[in-house]
C-alpha cells in the first residue's frame, strides 16, 4: 500500500525531479506540430521519413549505414545472431546484469540458440582481464555504457579501447549496447562516432535519455546493416510504418541531444545533495552519466513515508517507488532530464533540509 501511495504522491507533486515529464500523448503531439499532415509516411522499412533519419543517425554515430527497429531487444539478438553466424560460433560473452541476460526471457537462447558467457562480478562493469581471461571461444563481446543495473557504471575510455583492440586481433567481434551512449558521452569527452569506432556494431534508444515513444537504430557496416534487414522482417519488425516513433525520435533527439552535459550537471548536483543526507549513499559515488542509483540504510516503509510527507510538505518529489534491497536498506534510480531545472536551487536545499531533518529524526 505504501509503495502505491508513494506512487501517486510522487505523480501529484508540484515538480517531479524525474526525467523529462509524464509520458502521455502530448510528447507524439508534440512531436507531430510541425509537420504537413499531407506528408507520406514510410511503408515497410523505405520512404523519405525512415530513410533520411536513418542517414542522419549512422552520420551522428560515424556508421556506414543505420537501421530503425521498434524495439533494442529485436534490435540486439539480432546483431549478435548476425556475429555468431559470420564466424559460427554460436556463443557471446555480456555481464551477468546485460539486458539480454535478466530482461529478456531467455530470448536469445530461445530464439537462436546463442549460449551467453558472463563475464565479470555482477557489481562491476568489463574489464581487459576478464576478457583476455575467457576460456571459450566467442564470436561477439557485448559491452553496456553506462552499466544500469549497477547505477551506470563505466569503464575508463583507455579500458574500452584496450578490450576493442584486443578483441579485433582476436577476430572477436564488439558490440555496443548503447542504450543511453548519449548521456555518457559528457564523462568521457568524447563524439558518439570516436565511442563507436571501437565497436562493430551499436544500438541506441530514443525513448530513454530523449523521450521519444520508443525506437531503437542498430548501426555498424553496410553488410551488418543490410543483413540486419532480412532479420528485422524475420522478427516481425517490418510494421507497415513506423512514422509515430521516428518523428518523436528524430524530435526529441534534436530537442535533447545537446542537453546531455546539463544532464550530468544536474545529476552530479542531485547526488550531492542526497550524500548530505543522513543515511544516504549514491552509487557511483560520483555520477558518469545522468543516472545513478540512490541507497536508502533504512526501512522500505519507514523511507516511503518520509519521502510522502517531503513530497506534500515541499511540492517536489524525488521518486515514485524505492525497492527493498535488505530489511534496513531500499533503493531507487535516478535519472535527470529536463524536469530537473525547473525546481530553484534555493527550493531544493529547503526540500533536501527537510529530508534530512527527518530521516535523522526516525534514525535508530
Amino acid at each position: 500500500m505504501g509503495e502505491k501511495k508513494l506512487f501517486e504522491a510522487y505523480k501529484n507533486a508540484e515538480h517531479p525531479l524525474q526525467g523529462h515529464g509524464k509520458r502521455d500523448l502530448n510528447v507524439l503531439k508534440e512531436a507531430l506540430e510541425g509537420f504537413d499532415g499531407d506528408l507520406d509516411s514510410d511503408i515497410y522499412g523505405s520512404g523519405k521519413i525512415i530513410e533520411d533519419f536513418q542517414q542522419k543517425m549512422a552520420e551522428s554515430l560515424g556508421k556506414e549505414q543505420a537501421v530503425f527497429f521498434p524495439s533494442g531487444t529485436m534490435a540486439q539478438q539480432i546483431a549478435l545472431r548476425i556475429w555468431c553466424d559470420q564466424k559460427e560460433v554460436q556463443r557471446v560473452a555480456y555481464h551477468p546484469l546485460c539486458h539480454l541476460e535478466i530482461h529478456e526471457e531467455d530470448g536469445l537462447k530461445k530464439l537462436h540458440g546463442i549460449e551467453p558467457i558472463l563475464l565479470a562480478d555482477k557489481d562491476r562493469v568489463i574489464t581487459l582481464e576478464d576478457v583476455v581471461g575467457l576460456k571459450e571461444e566467442i564470436a561477439c563481446l557485448l559491452l553496456e555504457l553506462p552499466q544500469r543495473e549497477i547505477g551506470g557504471q563505466l569503464p575508463e575510455y583507455e579500458t574500452l579501447v584496450a578490450i576493442s583492440q584486443y578483441c579485433r586481433e582476436k577476430g572477436i567481434k564488439v558490440h555496443l549496447d548503447g542504450a543511453r551512449l548519449y548521456e555518457v558521452l559528457p564523462y568521457y569527452g568524447k563524439s558518439a562516432a570516436e565511442i563507436c569506432e571501437l565497436f562493430d556494431s551499436v544500438y541506441i534508444s530514443f525513448y530513454k535519455g530523449f523521450g521519444g515513444i520508443a525506437g531503437a537504430i542498430l548501426a555498424g557496416d553496410e553488410a551488418f546493416t543490410d543483413e540486419s534487414k532480412v532479420w528485422k522482417r524475420r522478427h516481425g519488425g517490418d510494421l507497415i510504418s513506423l512514422y509515430p516513433y521516428i518523428i518523436s525520435a528524430d524530435y526529441y533527439f534534436d530537442q535533447r541531444v545537446d542537453k546531455m552535459e546539463q544532464y550530468y550537471e544536474g545529476a552530479k548536483e542531485l547526488a550531492a545533495y542526497l550524500k548530505g543526507c543522513e543515511g544516504i549513499r549514491t552509487l557511483p559515488e560520483t555520477p558518469v552519466s545522468n543516472m545513478f542509483h540512490v541507497f536508502f540504510h533504512y526501512p522500505q516503509k519507514q523511507i516511503e513515508a518520509i519521502l510522502i510527507e517531503v513530497y506534500e510538505e515541499t511540492g517536489i518529489g524525488l521518486t515514485g517507488y524505492v525497492k527493498e534491497v535488505s530489511e534496513n536498506e531500499c533503493v531507487f534510480e535516478a535519472n535527470i532530464g529536463d524536469q530537473y531545472k525547473t525546481v530553484t536551487k534555493e527550493n531544493l536545499e529547503k526540500m533536501f533540509t527537510l529530508l534530512n531533518e527527518k530521516l535523522k529524526k526516525d534514525h535508530k
